[in-house]
Order: structure tokens, then C-alpha cells, then sequence
């Protein structure tokens, strides 16, 4: 089971300050979304594709990490198709994952604590001004990265035992299971988080 999406490597892009990943994963998107060439956007999936799986993944550990989204865009990708022009959708759909490899390996290659460091002190303006606690936007920010890994788990987790006993893999019949079991955590959780003082509001 994983504990982290975390890689220990030494590439490049784990020499990288968190915020200059971030600011570069803002500035690809963005750029990206006024680039209609799909050749320009062909060349920007292989080269975000081949940072991803420079962080020290194989092929299909890297693809298996995000293979949701993957499915996500495909879905995008065909009801594009109906939508949009062929040349709009196939642009639309190599956008999406340029910019899904790049946010895939900065968080591979970025620990947790690092995020955590970082947003805190991007909400410290918003503490001053009164609105919240710097410190409990990073806490939950952390928790939500910690939580992905063992929700995708938890899922394959499901589908094995659902296939051990003969019952068909349904989204709709683990969806239930995997959202009770990932509360009752959360709950657990947030009582020991409480229990130690850690929130301050």
C-alpha cells in the first residue's frame, strides 16, 4: 500500500524549489490554454510526460497513479468529439494532459511536508487579515494529499475482494463501501488531531 506519492530520487525536478514548481505548473497551464497547435500541444504532452516519468516511476507505476484522470479525459476527449471540431478536441484533449503529467510529477517528486510549508506561508496574508489559520489550510492540504494514495488503495483493495467472490466490478457497488470507510477514517482523524491540540481554531 502506498503511504505517499512521493518518489526519493535525484532528478532534476526534485533539486526544485516547491514554489518555482508550483509557479511553473501555473505558468504551463496557462500558457497552454492559448496554444491551439497540435503539434505545439503534442510536443508539450511528451515533454511533461517524460519529466513525469523522469522522477525514477516506470511506465506503469506512473500511468497506474494517474489512470482516474486518464479515464476522466477520455470521457472529455469523446464528448468533445461530438462538440467540438476533430482538430478542438484532439487540442483540448492534449492540453489537458500536458498539464496532468506536469501537476503528476511535481507531486511526485515533492514530499508532503513540503507542500504543507509552502501553502501555509502563501495563507499567512490571509491569517493576518483574520479569515483563517495559515497553519490548519496547510494541515488540511497535507491531509488531502495523504488521503489520495490510500483512497486508490483502498479502491483496488475493494475490486480485488469483489473479484475473489465471483461479483462483477461496479463502480457503483464499491463507491458506497469506499466513502464510508474513507468518513470513518476522517473521523478518526480529525478526534486525534483534537485530542493533541493541533488545530487551533
Amino acid at each position: 500500500m502506498l503511504t505517499s506519492l512521493f518518489v526519493e530520487g535525484v532528478s532534476p525536478l526534485h533539486r526544485v524549489g516547491v514554489r518555482t514548481k508550483l509557479a511553473l505548473l501555473l505558468l504551463v497551464g496557462l500558457g497552454l490554454y492559448f496554444v491551439s497547435n497540435p503539434i505545439a500541444l503534442m510536443l508539450a504532452m511528451l515533454a511533461t510526460g517524460g519529466l513525469y516519468l523522469s522522477s525514477g516511476l516506470s511506465v506503469g507505476e506512473a500511468l497506474r497513479r494517474v489512470r482516474p484522470v486518464l479515464f476522466t479525459i477520455a470521457i472529455l476527449g469523446l464528448f468533445n468529439i461530438l462538440l467540438l471540431s476533430p482538430a478542438e478536441a484532439l487540442s483540448t484533449t492534449l492540453r489537458l494532459l500536458a498539464v496532468l503529467f506536469l501537476a503528476a510529477a511535481i507531486t511526485a517528486t515533492t514530499t508532503i511536508a513540503a507542500f504543507m510549508e509552502v501553502i501555509t506561508d502563501l495563507a499567512r496574508p490571509l491569517e493576518r487579515m483574520g479569515l483563517l489559520k495559515a497553519s490548519d489550510v496547510g494541515l488540511a492540504f497535507g491531509l488531502v494529499l495523504r488521503f489520495v494514495p490510500e483512497i486508490a488503495a483502498r479502491h483496488e483493495a475493494l475490486k480485488e475482494a469483489h473479484a475473489a467472490r465471483g461479483i462483477p466490478v461496479k463502480l457503483s457497488r464499491m463507491l458506497g463501501p469506499l466513502i464510508i470507510s474513507t468518513l470513518k477514517d476522517a473521523d478518526r482523524i480529525a478526534e486525534a488531531i483534537d485530542a493533541r491540540g493541533i488545530r487551533g481554531q
